[in-house]
């Protein structure tokens, strides 16, 4: 049985895929109108994720380090130095999943040097 990923109950074939990228995206189940089109919000204000799993938290957690390392080799720090960890992390999201569209794309159009 499919649960609702917003409140838990038995899906009933309300879906949501974000951009349509079933290669990219989990496909979410809910089970309601409501339910999805919460659903749907969040995922478009997180760039598909609606909650991320255990591994990518501590992933992007990790990656906080390294980042923090090139700006302020590049002399960038005092830029950040303000910035929230939640606000670290949605730019380094953005860097990974823009790297992974760009390398689908370039995939898909055999531009790929092998």
């Amino acid at each position: 049985m499919r649960v609702c990923r917003i409140c838990g109950r038995e899906a009933r074939g309300f879906l949501y895929t974000h951009r349509l990228r079933a290669d990219r995206h989990p496909t979410y189940a809910f089970c309601s109108r409501l339910c999805q089109d919460a659903g749907a919000a969040i995922a478009k204000r997180l760039n598909g994720m609606i909650d991320k799993t255990e591994t990518e938290t501590k992933a992007i957690k990790e990656a906080r380090r390294p980042f923090a390392e090139v700006i302020d080799e590049l002399g960038l720090m005092p830029a950040f130095e303000e910035r929230s960890a939640a606000e670290i992390d949605r730019i380094i999201e953005a860097c990974v999943d823009g790297f992974r569209e760009a390398m689908g794309r370039l995939a898909l159009n055999d531009d790929l040097p092998w």
